[in-house]
This record gives structure tokens, C-alpha cells and sequence, in this order.
């Protein structure tokens, strides 16, 4: 193991997490797992009731990254008011593609999601697995937009809600 590769994260630091989001460190413990000392984040998802315990070596690794900067939440917002770019595949091969871009902790990917599955009032209803892909990438990306933005998630949710609303007038 190296030490060099310890990514430069701090308590109180917010990190995104692939698999579940924008969490916060809440601190940096050593434990004995296996016989081997491992130094661990210790990142709570406070909205999920979710702690979860990275190996410090492994962070990187794993896909978890610092908060966006501004610019990037800026072209994030800017793909919303975009076109939706739907495939004409099978639905379960484009469920399994919108499942890994939100997956992947990557915000421009989650932004196209959201994009892709919005339904304004006047479009066909959404079916269950659209409406629970949506509802997860959304909260994504708004959980990523009030973290960067110093606001509250009703707040981010607002902001993302008028590009949104916008993009279709």
C-alpha cells in the first residue's frame, strides 16, 4: 500500500461518492480489519442514514471525487436546457445505460439523464422505472447543486426545477 495515492480529503470535507452520491467526511479513523491497520474515511450520506467507511488508498480508485466546481454545475444546468437525446433501443438496455451514468458519480452524465427523462406536463406519462431513474438522477444532481452552491436542497431543487421548466418555453 501506497501512501502517495491518499487523496487530499479533510473532515467536514463534501465528496461524492458514486454509487450514492454527495456525502460529507465526517472523520478519519484507523481500524484493524483482517489483521491489517487501514485508515478509512468515514462519510456520512445525513439525507440516506447512511455511514459508509472508505479505505483512504482506495478513494480514488473508487470514483469518489471532490464537489464540482461552479463552472462545471454551470454547463450541468446548461445540458438541462438541451434537447432530449432519447435512443430508440429496448427500454431495459437504455434503463441499464441511464442506471450507469447515474452510477457513475459523473455530474454531466447525471445532468443527461434528467434531461432525457423529463416529461413536461403536456408528454406522455412516465412509467414507473423512468419515473425512479429520474427521481434518482434528479436528486443527484440536486444534492451536487446545493452542496457547490451553499444553498439548501429545496433551494437547488428550485434552481434545477426553472432550468428545467425554461427549457420547454
Amino acid at each position: 500500500m501506497t501512501k502517495n495515492k491518499k487523496p487530499d480529503f479533510h473532515p467536514n470535507d463534501f465528496v461524492v461518492y458514486p454509487a450514492h452520491g454527495v456525502g460529507k467526511i465526517v472523520s478519519i479513523e484507523e481500524q484493524d480489519i483482517a489483521g491489517m491497520r487501514l485508515e478509512l474515511f468515514v462519510i456520512s450520506f445525513e439525507k440516506d442514514k447512511m455511514t459508509l467507511r472508505v479505505p483512504t488508498h482506495k478513494a480514488t480508485d473508487i470514483g469518489m471525487r471532490s464537489l464540482s466546481s461552479p463552472d462545471l454545475i454551470s454547463k450541468a444546468l446548461e445540458t438541462l436546457k438541451g434537447k432530449a437525446r432519447v435512443k430508440r433501443a429496448m427500454w431495459s438496455r437504455r434503463a441499464q445505460e441511464y442506471e450507469q451514468k447515474i452510477n457513475s458519480g459523473d455530474l454531466m452524465a447525471i445532468a443527461e439523464v434528467v434531461r432525457d427523462l423529463h416529461r413536461t406536463d403536456d408528454q406522455r406519462e412516465q412509467s414507473y422505472s423512468e419515473r425512479q431513474l429520474y427521481e434518482a438522477a434528479l436528486e443527484r444532481l440536486t444534492r451536487e447543486v446545493a452542496a457547490v452552491a451553499g444553498v439548501d436542497e429545496a433551494g437547488a431543487q428550485k434552481k434545477v426545477g426553472e432550468v428545467l421548466v425554461g427549457r420547454a418555453a
